[in-house]
């Protein structure tokens, strides 16, 4: 039996409440076990960045709650939700949300500097991200110096770093030409092969969709499909090619 990484029981965000609700989630149940690749898609306002938010203690339930490896983190307030997020869970976002001033290198072990972890720890990480999303030559480049898809293989990596529980990442090809979404998603595949990493994605991008091996989908913030496709499309392309 696969160990159950999210558990979320009955996630409902409401609006309005005193007036007329307006349930951007409704009563959704979902359960990730580790190593998962799954995507969550649906139209605009189907609820799917809701969802990942409240996964991810961005924001907080009308009703329900969220269980990492068993803690409920809806009860998590303050220093005490920061910490755990900081300690557990990896974000990558379709703006990159990479600091300007620092270089890829810098990007890439901030997290790590911020859970104080030990100097060679870090570097010896870092290197071998850089070496994993083949941007080895580029250690100590700032974002405006890269391309799009690069910035975004610093962020994946930036995410992955500390060896988080699970991945989730909100529409993370939506500014990225067709190559650089493709040689992105191959390497974000190889790593969850790999590395037994667990990636939960929000999605309007069908590239995203026929990589997945579980696809949920959403319409007007309810779960109406849960399937595991039984054909993968996937198309090897090598992810040390250019951006």
């Amino acid at each position: 039996m696969k160990e159950t990484v999210i558990d979320a029981h009955n996630l409902s965000k409401i609006y309005d409440e005193n007036t007329i609700p307006v349930y951007a989630l409704n009563k959704v149940h979902l359960h990730i076990s580790r190593g998962e690749f799954t995507a969550i898609k649906g139209p605009s306002g189907s609820g799917k960045t809701t969802l990942l938010n409240m996964i991810g203690g961005l924001d907080i339930p009308s009703e329900g709650f969220v269980e990492i490896n068993g803690t409920n983190i809806t009860e998590l307030r303050g220093n005490k939700l920061i910490d755990f997020r900081l300690n557990n869970i990896g974000f990558v976002f379709q703006s990159y949300n990479l600091i300007p001033v620092l270089t890829a290198k810098e990007n890439i072990e901030f997290i790590m500097l911020l859970q104080k972890r030990p100097k060679q720890e870090t570097e010896q990480r870092v290197l071998e991200l850089l070496k994993q999303i083949g941007l080895e030559d580029k250690i100590n480049k700032r974002p405006r110096e890269l391309s799009g898809g690069q910035q975004q293989r610093v962020a994946v990596a930036r995410a992955l770093a500390p060896k988080p529980q699970f991945i989730l990442a909100d529409e993370p090809t939506a500014n990225l030409d067709s190559v650089s979404a493709e040689n992105l998603l191959d390497m974000m595949l190889k790593l969850n092969e790999e590395e037994n990493m667990t990636f939960v994605f929000s999605t309007h991008d069908q590239r995203v969709i026929n990589r997945a091996r579980r696809v949920i989908t959403l319409e007007d913030g309810k779960m109406v499909s849960d399937t595991a496709p039984t054909t993968i499309v996937h198309e090897k392309i090598e992810i040390n090619k250019l951006l």
